[in-house]
């Protein structure tokens, strides 16, 4: 194997397929990246038994081959080589050299055929999305997914398809997030996708990305993304029924200024950390949102103007869950329902359903 290509391009193929690549394994090539070439292309593939990302950059071949390289060594040797042109080649004992004007490398590789192979994916559902929606609907979602390890189901979204919807629903315990589009597809899915490929696919998506397309099969989905190739499993197990979380009436209703909620809550955080997490009071009357905080630290009380209508209520809730609610929600104004103290608040656009976001409320304690 030999070829040359620019280092600039190489250096943005390794850092992005390198993602994919497992931080520590039994098996040396998993923590390696695999190289091939072939047909005037350079293919870099990258794999945890999870996730895979393949991605192919041009190259001028002068001998086709494969061979797996040290990922973390290979992307800190391309990211600091002193100029833009590279030249790799290995030999029959599978020694890597790197050149790129004086520097050389030497590092010894691993063969191509220790590499796993990466997984097919019937394709009898496939369809596209806009990749600034898909990238948009991943952002708002992600962050509810729960992190714990009590429902594996809930380590990722859901992803359900009906009646030219899409919708991706993400769900912690605490919190629930809701963000659909519309979508030129007549057929159903459903199907959940772990957090750490959203993650990835969130950041590979860029302006310059018209569409992704998806193509999922029983175990496995992939996504197409420029000239990025992910295929990921897919996270077997029964997702919540989400729709019973959400309340079906409501007796407060509110139009909010979102920052201004955000800077509200952000003072009270002032008070608060990770060992205290003593809830926010917020109280409703007379278009007001009067919102303290007393804890270990001390006490603090704020209040904005808002738009009213309904019951006055008091009702507590955690900061993190309100701000990370708000400020997903990407929009000037919100409408806020509420149906009582202890009942889910319901968080969606002033304008429109393309998202609805839920956060569980805290009980109050009578404070004298």
């Amino acid at each position: 194997m030999k070829f040359s290509c620019s280092r600039q391009k190489l250096n943005e193929a390794v850092n992005n397929v390198q993602r994919a690549v497992a931080a520590k394994s039994p098996i040396a090539a998993l923590e390696g990246i695999l190289l091939q070439v072939q047909d005037g292309k350079l293919k870099l593939c990258g794999e945890d038994l999870e996730i895979s990302m393949t991605t192919t950059i041009d190259a001028d071949i002068q001998q086709t081959g494969g061979v797996v390289i040290n990922a973390k060594l290979f992307s800190e040797i391309i990211r600091k080589m002193p100029e833009d042109q590279i030249t790799i080649e290995t030999n029959d004992k599978l020694i890597i050299y790197i050149k790129c004007g004086k520097s050389d490398y030497k590092i010894i590789g691993i063969p191509e055929n220790e590499f796993p192979e990466l997984p097919t994916v019937n394709e009898a559902n496939t369809f596209s999305l806009p990749g600034e929606a898909l990238q948009s609907m991943i952002r708002q979602t992600l962050y509810a997914v729960s992190d714990k390890d009590t429902k594996p189901a809930h380590k990722g979204s859901l992803f359900e398809i009906n009646q030219k919807t899409i919708k991706i629903i993400s769900v912690d315990g605490y919190r629930l997030a809701i963000r659909q589009e519309d979508i030129d597809y007549d057929g159903e899915a459903k199907f959940i996708v772990p957090s750490k490929t959203l993650g990835e696919i969130e950041k590979l998506i860029n302006e310059k990305t018209e569409n992704v397309k998806l193509t999922v099969g029983g175990k496995h989905i992939i996504f197409q993304i420029d000239d990025y190739l992910v295929i990921s499993r897919l996270i077997e197990g029964e997702f919540m029924n989400y729709r019973s979380a959400i309340p079906t009436t409501h007796s407060t209703e509110l139009k909010v200024n979102t920052r201004k909620f955000i800077n509200t809550i952000d003072r009270m955080s002032m008070l608060l950390n990770e060992r205290m997490r003593t809830p926010i009071r917020c109280r409703v009357e007379n278009d007001l949102i009067k919102v303290s905080c007393n804890s270990a630290l001390g006490q603090a009380y704020d209040e904005f103007d808002v738009e009213a209508s309904g019951e006055d209520l008091e009702i507590g809730f955690h900061d993190k869950y309100m701000l990370d609610a708000l400020r997903f929600s990407e929009t000037d104004e919100l409408k806020i329902y509420m149906n009582g103290p202890l009942s889910p608040i319901v968080l969606l656009p002033s304008e429109g359903e393309s998202f609805t976001f839920l956060v569980l409320p805290v009980r109050l304690r009578n404070e004298g």
